[in-house]
Order: structure tokens, then C-alpha cells, then sequence
């Protein structure tokens, strides 16, 4: 027995004493300082400036009167897409072009303007950019080659296209366009229902039924990385579409549950496809999705169909998804339709949807790390220009969620802004709260914004 045991040989009952009273402190302590089960934000650790080109939407269609012009504003869009089906039908003609890029200054916002890819010349797509950038002066700096090439023989009724149609007619029309304004960005190649499940396999694994896509050929050739390898070195930016229910089948109508599932697909989506990339084209690329929204049809009157709540809802977590992935674009299908389900606004009417945007108006511009334990809330964390920490909130569960919230790295000075979007709030500001106490209270299917001063 050494000479430390035999010191304390006859302190046994108070070592033992002074352990339990440890033991029943850590047990009164550890609900404070977990936050397995919560919400934390670590300002220490900035994740860099977020695109503002994640909130955009499509206007193939859309026709912003005088009056409603405030309305479309008030979305802070700050991109927005002429293409989409009629892309690959018709050349585009320059008076459709001049009134797009009329509104898309009204709007303050950066076009992108889609050239047909389908029955396309390369000759027609340079004049394109030639009476553009060089005649008119608009400078648009982002162009795509035609819409949903996977879809050509499905949808557009062409006989027969194939991955090498696509690599060999797009390279030919791209290099046309770059020939007439080298500074120009080229973003394609618009596959739709490219979702990969797992990258490390050969093929790769991608979503199967009719909620997937068709991210191959005829012939069993993957449309994205066939495209990359021969394409890679053009391409500025690599876009996607994604309508997780898709038109043609009847049955398959959006749900509540679907979409909340969902939502969840995006934390694997977005890191295969980055997978994808880089192995194909040998470098990474940034990544837009040109289109995107619940339903490819013009479904309405369900509870999670195109003009819903939870549409809304849906659409605000994949924001913030999309923000914390770090996309470069993301375009919501579409703008504006009058007398149909698609559109953040219709025919004077405003969807859904459109206060998920406004929300997003008053998030921050710098992101920072933040993570949620809890599957059915995402949260988002940005620092704006005053110093202020945002924090979005959106609780994808039709239950009301109380939470713990830890934040790091930051000293408020005051109490909260809020802003709530719910059944009973369109996109408001409900007051100030104390968020001292650790916690917060989310309502069913809403979204939250805290802005904290610093």
C-alpha cells in the first residue's frame, strides 16, 4: 500500500460524500447546458455571405401590371428566369426578351434568359446574345441551353435524344454564345428529378417511382455526368430541377407527410450532387436549382397542394435549406399565374408561398453555423449589416414545439424582434421577446424569425 492510500484511508466517507454531491449537481446542471435535444447557434464559426440569388422565381408567364408592381417587389427577388417548357418550342423572340428584361429591372432583380436547345442553332442563340449584350446593352450575364433535355422525348415528343444529343448540341451552341461575349455565365443543364441518393456507388444510386426522375438515357447513360465530362470546362454553374410530385401521375397528390419528408431529402441531394461534380468534371462547381416547387402539375384544394399552407411552410425550410447547403440559385416555379395554383402571386391574389419570401426579407446576409436536433425544425443563422443576429425558425410539425435555443459567440443587447408566418400571421411583426430564459416557443406549421441585436 503506498503511502497516498494509506493517507487516506479514513477520508473514505467524506471522498465518498463530496462524489455523490457532484453526482447530484451534474444531474441539476445537465438540462441547462445539453443541447443534444435543441436549437444552437455559434456565431464564432461565420460559414461566409449568402447568395442572394437563392431567392428568385421563373416569369415565363408572368405579367406584372402597374399595380401589382409594389406587390412583386415587396418578395426582395433578386433573380429572375425567362425559360422553362416553351424554351425548346420556340425561338426566343427579341420583343419577349426586351419586355423580360423590362421587368426584370422593375423588380431589381438579375435575369436569366434560357435559349432553345431543341431544334436550336448555334447561329440563332449568338444572335441572341449579340443583340443582348452588344446592340441593347442589357449585360445579362446568365444564359442557359434549353430546359429539361432528359424530358425532350418524354414531354416534347422529340424521336429520339440521348446524352451524347445533348453534350455534342449544347457544346456547340455554348461556344457560339461565348464567342460573342466571353464574360458571359453559362448555367445548365436544367436535368429534371436528379436526385442521387448515394454517389460512391457505380452507377449511382438514385430515388426510384414516380417521385424520382429519369437521370439516365436509353441507352443507360447518366444525362449529368455525361453531360460534365464533356462539358465541365464551359459550364459556370450546374442546375437541377426538382418537383418531389411530379405531374403525369393522378394519384400522386403532395401530402403533409410527403413534403415533410421531403424536406429531409435536401441534407443528401445537394452533397451528392456536389459528389457528382467534382468526380465528373474534375473541379467543383456552383450549384443552382432553376426550378423548384411541391408539384409539377397544377394541383389545388389539398391540404399541401400548390395554393396551401403547407406549401408555404415547406417552401420557407427549403430557404433555409438551400442557404445553408450553400447553393448559388434558386428559382421557385413560378412568379406569377393567373387562375392557377402555380404563382407566389395570381391574378391580383397573393399565394401561399409569397410570405415565405417575405420573411426571408429580413434575414441576414452573413451566415453562421447553427443545427437542430429535432427533424421537423430547421433553423438558419445569418448576421445582417447593423450586427444583429437573425435567426429563422420553421417548424415543419403540426404541433406546437418548445424548445432550448443556446447561442454562442453573441451578446444581445436587448430583447428580440419577431417576425411570425402562421394560419394567423401573414409574414408580421408580433413585438419583442426575451430570449434570456434559453427557450422558444414555436407555433404548429410556422415560421419564425428572431432578430437580435448585438
Amino acid at each position: 500500500m503506498n503511502n497516498f492510500a494509506q493517507i487516506n484511508r479514513g477520508r473514505k466517507p467524506l471522498v465518498f460524500k463530496y462524489l455523490f454531491f457532484i453526482f447530484l449537481l451534474t444531474l441539476v446542471l445537465t438540462p441547462v447546458f445539453a443541447q443534444d435535444d435543441g436549437l444552437t447557434v455559434d456565431v464564432s464559426q461565420p460559414l461566409g455571405p449568402i447568395s442572394p440569388y437563392i431567392f428568385g422565381a421563373n416569369a415565363q408567364q408572368s405579367v406584372i401590371s402597374p399595380d401589382l408592381l409594389p406587390t412583386a417587389q415587396a418578395l426582395g427577388l433578386k433573380i429572375i428566369r425567362l425559360g422553362g417548357g416553351p424554351s425548346d418550342q420556340q425561338d426566343l423572340s427579341k420583343p419577349t426578351l426586351d419586355f423580360f428584361i423590362l421587368q426584370a429591372r422593375m423588380l431589381k432583380a438579375e435575369p436569366l434568359v434560357t435559349v432553345r436547345l431543341l431544334d436550336g442553332s448555334p447561329e440563332k442563340a449568338a444572335e441572341l446574345v449579340r443583340y443582348a449584350n452588344v446592340t441593347k446593352k442589357y449585360n445579362i450575364r446568365y444564359w442557359s441551353i434549353g430546359n429539361e433535355p432528359n424530358f425532350f422525348v418524354a414531354v416534347l415528343d422529340a424521336p429520339s435524344y440521348t446524352t451524347e444529343d445533348l453534350t455534342k448540341n449544347w457544346r456547340a451552341i455554348a461556344e457560339a454564345m461565348l464567342a460573342v461575349d466571353p464574360n458571359i455565365v453559362l448555367v445548365g443543364p436544367d436535368i429534371s428529378q436528379y436526385v442521387v441518393l448515394n454517389a460512391e456507388t457505380d452507377p449511382p444510386q438514385y430515388l426510384e417511382g414516380n417521385g424520382g426522375g429519369d437521370p439516365t438515357d436509353d441507352l443507360g447513360k447518366d444525362w449529368m455526368q455525361e453531360f460534365l465530362k464533356a462539358n465541365g470546362d464551359l459550364i459556370g454553374i450546374v442546375s437541377i430541377h426538382r418537383y418531389p410530385f411530379p405531374g403525369g401521375n393522378p394519384t400522386n397528390v403532395a401530402t403533409i407527410e410527403g413534403l415533410r419528408e421531403n424536406s429531409r431529402e435536401w441534407l443528401t441531394i445537394i452533397p451528392n450532387l456536389r459528389k457528382i461534380i467534382q468526380a465528373s468534371a474534375g473541379r467543383d462547381i456552383p450549384i443552382a436549382l432553376t426550378e423548384f416547387n411541391s408539384n409539377s402539375n397544377n394541383q389545388t384544394g389539398g391540404e399541401a397542394s400548390l395554393d396551401s399552407h403547407y406549401n408555404a411552410i415547406w417552401t420557407a425550410a427549403l430557404l433555409g435549406h438551400f442557404i445553408n447547403q450553400k447553393l448559388s440559385m434558386a428559382l421557385y416555379w413560378d412568379l406569377q399565374r393567373k387562375g392557377a395554383g402555380f404563382g407566389l402571386i395570381g391574378n391580383g391574389e397573393l399565394r401561399p408561398p409569397y410570405y415565405s419570401y417575405v420573411m426571408y426579407t429580413h434575414f441576414g446576409t452573413e451566415l453562421v453555423t447553427s443545427t437542430s436536433s429535432d427533424e421537423d425544425v430547421t433553423i438558419t443563422s445569418a448576421m445582417n449589416a447593423d450586427g444583429a443576429l437573425t435567426v429563422m425558425l420553421v417548424n415543419l410539425s403540426s404541433d406546437v414545439k418548445t424548445l432550448p435555443l443556446a447561442i454562442n459567440g453573441f451578446t444581445p443587447s436587448g430583447e428580440a424582434e419577431v417576425w411570425l408566418f402562421d394560419k394567423d400571421h401573414k409574414a408580421e411583426n408580433i413585438g419583442t421577446h426575451d430570449l434570456s430564459a434559453g427557450t422558444v416557443t414555436l407555433p404548429a406549421e410556422s415560421v419564425t424569425l428572431y432578430i437580435i441585436p448585438q
